[in-house]
């Protein structure tokens, strides 16, 4: 019970770990192949620049997942409407599983091809695409209406997680061994996860009226119907194309002598990131999520604002751990609010457009960001992103004033959900 108590009081509630198996399973097999992900992700960008010492075609990774995302993101939504949800995580996982295999293969030959990392990245984001709505259709609908809030920060916790030790292990075991470690490592992980996953029992899917574009159609119009939400969308897909640094740190980490920079400047975001996600008790006091969206992205903003101006390595990595800490403030608030107010016969639909907004953001940062370096300067480009981000959004807010009058107390859509998921609970 004390521990418990300790858990509440930093802002962590282990009760939906504890309430659901299933979504426990589902959790645990999205912790561990987040950690192999987040390791291949920071290798492949380093594999990369190894082979071509290119800014532009470190940044054209970005380029390359555009199409897939767009496409599948929003017709992945649909499958989860439509299909069995479960399965679909199910078959993308062993897709990913088989990317990895790839990106090993080819990191062992005696010349590995570039082509290879950019065909291999679509087919991530391609299956990613698809996974991701059903995965947060499914934890929506296997924790309870008023445990979301604490579901979305223990997802924070683990990403975050993931997020700090993935990329260290990942950019230490490049340089030390070699990128074909690492992709080794992310397929042992990807086995593990499928161990857990094939443990799921179904859970049902939405009543979509079929995987039509018709489908596609309605879920497009309930978005259109919620200006609150499309605000949560705009300022997140807004704050990463403007100001996502992560594919510059390698060049960033040349500035310094430290020899470990490279290391601590990729943990920099999520060690920010799990501060402010171990220590977010106070939001459960906060009931106007939007307001507190909007908070979170003018603070990122001015965090790589900061990252990008300073020569001191201690300030530009205070920048970072600040942005960090202010994305999951963002990203718990942005999550709790799809779960509430967002019915579960579209949480798939919905969840795909979602995963545009929070996926295209740094997709298009990733390319903005090499583009503006390769034309101006590595801290030109850093710098004038997060001011640009930070004050794009007040010109969100002007134009959806929903998303900052948002109050989950007296929310309409908030109240139909809870009932709906009240009505669920009871008829089963």
């Amino acid at each position: 019970m004390a521990d418990r108590a300790a858990g509440v009081n930093l802002g962590l509630n282990l009760t939906p770990l504890r309430a659901s198996r299933q979504y426990r399973r589902l959790y645990v097999s999205g912790f561990v192949s987040a950690l192999g992900s987040q390791a291949t992700y920071v290798t492949t960008a380093y594999q990369l620049k190894q082979l071509t010492h290119s800014p532009i075609a470190v940044g054209a990774l970005g380029l390359v997942e555009v199409v897939p995302l767009l496409i599948f993101g929003l017709y992945g939504g649909v499958l989860a409407d439509h299909f069995d949800r479960r399965r679909l995580v199910l078959v993308t996982e062993f897709v990913l599983l088989l990317t990895a295999v790839a990106l090993m293969v080819n990191a062992r030959r005696a010349s590995p091809q570039v082509w290879v990392l950019y065909v291999v990245d679509a087919v991530i984001i391609v299956a990613g695409s698809v996974q991701g709505p059903s995965i947060a259709a499914l934890n929506q609908r296997l924790v309870a209406h008023d445990l979301q809030r604490d579901a979305a920060t223990l997802n924070m916790v683990r990403g975050t997680f993931a997020s700090i030790v993935g990329p260290a292990l990942g950019g230490f075991v490049a340089v030390a061994a070699g990128p074909e470690w690492v992709y080794a490592f992310n397929v042992v992980t990807f086995v593990v996860s499928l161990g857990f996953l094939v443990t799921l029992t179904s859970a049902g899917r939405g009543a979509s009226d079929g995987a039509s574009v018709s489908s596609l159609l309605v879920g497009l119009r309930y978005a259109r119907s919620r200006p609150d939400i499309v605000g949560t969308y705009v300022v997140d897909l807004l704050a990463m194309a403007l100001a996502y640094p992560v594919v510059m740190m390698p060049f960033v980490a040349e500035r310094f002598s430290e020899h470990y920079a490279l290391a601590l400047l990729y943990l920099g975001l999520p060690v920010g990131a799990f501060l402010a996600t171990i220590t977010s008790s106070w939001s459960r006091r906060v009931h106007r999520y939007g307001r507190a969206v909007v908070a979170a992205a003018v603070l990122w903003g001015l965090g790589i604002a900061v990252f990008g101006y300073s020569s001191s390595f201690a300030v530009v990595l205070g920048g970072l751990i600040v942005a960090g800490g202010a994305d999951a403030v963002s990203g718990i608030f942005r999550n709790t609010m799809w779960n509430e107010s967002i019915p579960p016969d579209v949480r798939g639909r919905m969840a795909g457009v979602e995963l545009i907004s929070y996926s295209l953001g740094p997709t298009a940062g990733q390319f903005r960001s090499g583009l503006m370096t390769a034309w101006t300067s590595l801290r030109f480009s850093l710098c004038a992103g997060g001011l640009a981000s930070a004050g794009s959004v007040a010109v969100v807010v002007a134009a959806l004033p929903q998303l900052w009058s948002f109050d989950a107390r007296s929310d309409s859509h908030v109240a139909q959900v809870r009932a709906l998921r009240a009505a669920e609970h009871e008829a089963s």
